[in-house]
């Protein structure tokens, strides 16, 4: 029996991995190789694979199983019921002289999901906006309306498996012969096949449309948010649940403000004298226009607080806060007048100034 990789480390995550952690490695691995964004041709079996291991991981019965009795087995062999399904998948069926009742597969699938990104300046991901997604997915086709088969025809018994949905193997092991059931190839296990097919779907039931999906933008967001818009991924089969859209965010850096959490942080450049007499700065928020009050004698790196205008909570209430480090920027005098009026201020407060001065600075510890 074939050998494949370890169901865990196909998702890149550990044994002892949260539900959460599953699903963050699946969105992730999806969103990758995912057929619709991925024109790599070995990356429609790699997605194929991540869904497998995800449908086993996610389910936790099956996951049980598989701890217990997975080792080296193959994604196609889960889930397994008990022991003696453990013995049929490597034996086949009847070892434990049972049956197993027939179960016939629906033509019904649900749709996939879609996956694409949307790049958004910083004050967008901080008050929200309305953003078009341009995608292609599949829909049903008009053509036959979803069923696959040309308009005046209709699915018929399979040929292959006389519509009892599976075919059966025939094969010796140690315990002597033993008979196999599989899912038909010809119907899938439905029992029906598409004896004439849909001239604009092949057969599928679905084709590709290029549309537009309005998405509304929370406030908040930030960079590496996924969104997901229920029931906008491709249409599911006969009639099936259509899959979900998920929209991975990229958001703009700003030239001014620096975000961490909800709160926001900058630099605000304050003149020496304003910095030394006292000043009512007015500045630029998000917001609009604020004013920021400068006490006289206001040293370098001084940090003003200004509550409720950082980023909205997501999903919540209130909004975090600006905060504001005071740069003293020192001049350097442009006139004479400027540098006579330096001198006498340096000479009424008696410190020496000028490249020839000689002063003695005392050290302090940072902090």
């Amino acid at each position: 029996m074939a050998q494949i990789r370890d169901l865990y480390e196909i998702l890149g995550v550990g044994r002892d991995a949260s539900n959460d952690d599953i699903k963050k490695a699946y969105r992730r691995l999806a969103r990758e190789f995912h057929p619709d964004v991925n024109a790599d041709p070995a990356a429609e079996e790699r997605f194929k694979e991540i869904t497998a291991a995800y449908e086993i991981l996610s389910d936790a019965h099956r996951r049980q199983q598989y701890d217990l009795y997975g080792s080296g087995r193959g994604i196609g062999e889960f889930p397994f019921g008990d022991v003696a399904d453990i013995f049929e998948a490597f034996f086949g069926a009847g070892t434990f002289g049972r049956r197993r009742t027939a179960t016939r597969r629906t033509r019904t699938h649900n749709g996939e999901d879609v996956f694409a990104e949307a790049r958004l300046a910083f004050r967008e991901s901080v008050f929200g906006v309305r953003r078009e997604i341009e995608l292609e997915r599949l829909e049903p086709c008009d053509r036959c309306v979803g069923m696959g088969a040309e308009p005046g025809t209709s699915p018929q018994r399979c040929r292959t498996c006389g519509g009892t949905g599976q075919v059966q193997d025939v094969r010796r092991s140690i315990f002597g012969t033993v008979m196999t059931a599989h899912p038909c190839p010809t119907c899938e296990g439905t029992g029906e096949e598409i004896v004439t097919a849909c001239e604009r779907c092949d057969g599928r039931g679905r084709i590709p449309v290029d549309t537009t999906v309005p998405v509304d933008i929370p406030a908040g967001v930030s960079n590496g948010l996924d969104l997901r818009v229920p029931g906008a991924g491709h249409a599911g089969r006969v009639g099936g649940a259509p899959g979900d859209l998920y929209v991975s965010l990229r958001v703009d850096e700003d030239p001014v403000f620096e975000r961490r959490g909800t709160d926001l942080f900058a630099s605000l450049d304050v003149p020496m004298v304003q910095a030394a007499l006292g000043a009512e700065v007015e500045i630029d928020t998000l917001d609009g226009t604020e004013r920021v009050d400068v006490d006289p004698g206001t040293p370098s790196g001084t940090t003003h607080r200004l509550r409720g205008k950082g980023v909205p909570n997501l999903g919540g209430r209130g909004r975090g806060d600006l905060f504001l480090t005071l740069q003293v920027t020192t001049p350097k005098p442009g006139s004479r007048q400027e540098r006579e009026l330096l001198e006498r201020l340096a000479e009424l407060r008696g410190e020496p100034a000028g490249k020839r001065a000689s002063v003695r600075a005392d050290l302090r510890r940072r902090g």
